[in-house]
């Protein structure tokens, strides 16, 4: 019974921890912190299926929180293209690892961009692999280079117009730019208008 009082109090207080981070202190009182105060709440009455219920409920909307974090970070449609409105998921840890996505497309005559920045994935650290090793990296076609001081992994195909840029922030976060129809110019030049500094502070 010890081991487990700790166990919750340890979560509680990474919950607490996490949720004081995204919420400003005029609203502090909200949905997730009302969930975390059920939990405790639950768990002080022994019943511990609705305080883990009540926590990774208050755990999945902090996810979304950060998630409408990222979609910040997309950038604005450069000069004469335009813009879808963007997409973010939040995925629960037992589905992708607790994924969390923020996805815009961008359009422009018959070409096409689509970014998108991904963070708690399982793919991240394949990813990470690859730019720790240049020979893995440029195994299947791909070429290292340096974007706003990035590493970045180019796969570019002239004879078709299309490709793809992948980086690695602070090994928590990648971005992903895929262009079809689009030149490697506008490809890189997407690439660049990511806001990299403040992505590390996220």
């Amino acid at each position: 019974m010890l081991r487990m009082s700790k166990i919750f109090r340890m979560c509680f207080t990474a919950l607490f921890v996490s949720s004081s981070f995204f919420i400003s202190s005029a609203v502090f009182a909200d949905e997730i912190t009302d969930s975390i105060e059920e939990a405790m709440e639950y768990y002080n009455e022994s019943n511990y299926v609705e305080a883990a219920n009540s926590l990774d409920y208050a755990s999945q909307l902090i996810r979304q929180k950060r998630s409408g974090k990222l979609e910040a970070l997309l950038p604005e449609p450069l000069a004469g293209w335009s813009a879808e409105d963007v997409k973010s998921k939040a995925a629960g840890p037992g589905y992708l690892g607790g994924m969390i996505s923020a996805k815009r497309k961008y359009k422009k005559d018959k070409s096409s961009v689509t970014i998108e920045i991904i963070t708690d994935s399982p793919a991240l650290q394949s990813m990470v692999m690859l730019f720790s090793n240049p020979a893995y990296a440029s195994a299947d076609g791909g070429k290292l280079t340096k974007i706003k001081r990035q590493k970045a992994i180019i796969k570019y195909h002239p004879s078709k117009n299309n490709g793809e840029i992948n980086i690695v922030v602070a090994k928590q976060y990648l971005v992903s730019v895929k262009g079809r129809n689009i030149s490697q110019n506008d490809l890189v030049d997407y690439a660049s208008a990511i806001d990299y500094k403040m992505l590390k502070k996220f």
